[in-house]
């Protein structure tokens, strides 16, 4: 077994989009799905930009303020996700500072939890 620190991960800065207080840093790859951490400092900003394909963004910890294709703000606190389908338009921003967990991809989710089942 091994243990991942994920806000603790080194990431890469990115600024594009007007992007700003914003890293990620990739731990994982499938032939249908990318998993990077993403970390956004306390006033920071993913801009507004397309999703490349169906995107799960889990909030690890710290405060994320999300919108999709019409903009309107929903705040998520840790233990709370979004999904945006591919080539939505969405933005993260985070008053206190945020660590992500991000799924990108061909991903199938379910719509309730109750409908993935387990062996």
């Amino acid at each position: 077994m091994r243990v991942l620190s994920l806000g603790a991960q080194p990431g890469r800065p990115v600024d594009a989009h007007g992007s700003r207080g914003f890293d990620v840093s990739a731990f994982g790859i499938t032939a249908e799905a990318h998993l990077v951490t993403v970390r956004l400092k306390a006033g920071g900003v993913i801009g507004r930009h397309p999703a490349a394909g169906r995107q799960l963004m889990v909030v690890l910890s710290g405060d994320a303020i999300v919108s999709g294709s019409s903009g309107d703000p929903v705040v998520l606190q840790a233990g709370q996700a979004a999904v945006w389908e591919p080539n939505e338009l969405h933005e993260t921003r985070s008053e206190s500072g945020l660590v992500a967990l991000v799924v990108e991809g061909d991903v199938d989710l379910a719509r309730t939890e109750r409908e993935v089942e387990y062996p």
